[in-house]
Order: C-alpha cells, then sequence, then structure tokens
C-alpha cells in the first residue's frame, strides 16, 4: 500500500481498507483463477492497482458519471477506479466468466456498491455511457468500431466523452488515423517507478 499512499495522500478511511484489503483477496483468488501472471502478482500495487489509478491523475469524473471497463479481466481498472470514485457508477464487462467471477467476489469482498458486472461481449451491451475505460490491448480503431455505440452525447466532466484506455510502448501507428481527436499522457510524468517508462493514457473523443 505504500506506493499508493505515496501518489495519492487524501485517500479516506473506506478506500484505504478497501485498497489494503485487495492483495490478500487477488493472491487468493488467482491460486485459483490466473487472472494475473504468477510472476507478476508480487507487484499487484505498482503494476495493476497503481497503473489502473493513473487515470485519476488526468480527471476526476464527476459525481454521476457512468463508465464501462471494458475487457475487464480480474477487475482492471474497473474495481481500483471504482474504489477511488464511489459517487460514480461503473459497469465491468468481459466475454470470459471466470474472469468476471473473479472481479465480481473480489467487489463484493470489499463491500463495493457502486459496481455491476456482465459476462458479455461488447457487441451485446446495448447501455451507454460517458467513458469506456480500458486496459486491453485491443487497438483503439478496433475499440472504435465495436463501443462507439455505447458513449453518451452530453458531457459532463472535464473531458469530452469517449474512451480512456491504458496503453504501452510505441503508439504511432495506432494513433495515425486518430491524431485530431487523440490526446496522450505519459505516465512517468505522474509516477517516478521504471515501470512507468513506457506506459501512456490515451483519451480519445468520441462525437456520435
Amino acid at each position: 500500500m505504500e506506493i499508493i499512499e505515496k501518489y495519492f495522500k487524501n485517500l479516506d478511511e473506506r478506500q484505504t481498507e478497501q485498497l489494503r484489503s485487495l492483495y490478500d483477496l487477488y493472491m487468493d483468488w488467482n491460486s485459483k483463477i490466473n487472472v494475473i501472471s504468477r510472476k507478476d502478482i508480487e507487484n499487484l500495487y505498482e503494476h495493476h492497482v497503481l497503473h489502473c489509478m493513473g487515470i485519476a491523475k488526468i480527471i476526476r469524473f464527476r459525481p454521476g458519471t457512468k463508465i464501462m471497463d471494458l475487457g475487464t479481466g480480474g477487475g482492471f481498472p474497473g474495481i481500483p477506479l471504482a474504489i477511488l470514485f464511489p459517487e460514480c457508477d461503473f459497469h465491468l464487462v468481459d466475454s470470459v466468466g471466470k474472469k468476471i467471477r473473479v472481479a465480481t467476489e473480489v467487489a463484493n469482498s470489499i463491500g463495493l456498491s457502486n459496481v455491476r458486472f456482465s459476462h458479455s461481449r461488447v457487441e451485446d451491451i446495448k447501455d451507454t455511457y460517458d467513458f469506456v475505460v480500458t486496459r486491453a490491448v485491443m487497438p483503439l480503431i478496433d475499440l472504435m468500431r465495436v463501443a462507439r455505440k455505447n458513449i453518451m452525447r452530453k458531457p459532463i466532466n472535464s473531458l469530452p466523452n469517449g474512451f480512456i484506455a491504458l496503453k504501452g510502448g510505441e503508439l504511432d501507428h495506432e494513433m495515425a488515423s486518430m491524431r485530431n481527436i487523440c490526446t496522450t499522457w505519459d505516465l512517468s510524468d505522474f509516477f517516478e517507478e521504471e515501470y512507468f517508462k513506457t506506459k501512456k493514457i490515451v483519451h480519445v473523443i468520441v462525437k456520435n
């Protein structure tokens, strides 16, 4: 937890306790259902929780914001963000049932009441949201193709409605056709650890 508190100093007691509980929960569930690399589970807070919380460095979601976490896996970035923003509504979606089970059980164990879960493909999700967040590897152009229908028109936040993706590595080719609607941030501007040197956040505006 030290690395979380290093960068997020205003967590309340409930948020701190929820975040602190994640380690034992994911260690236990990961021994049954592998949702995080066994080699990486020891780095849960730096490589997974803090990585996802980086989104809070570029936007403070306003109360009532609706967010879909597409390809949530075991609950990333949705669960850390739902802890940070208890007055927002999160919908965590994954096409792999066992991963959704882990995310659901973890959220229930820490008392998260602002999340719901769907074992579903995004093509079958009809609801609309202010933002779709993702840490999956789907190229941005494919993400736009399958999920732009899920973005609301009227913005209520400091960033226009659209996609917020956690990405790594070289993105020039992937973003070539979308430069006029994309903004990127280097997570190394917010977090000093070596892991974040190549990590980025990409915001893509969607105008329906």
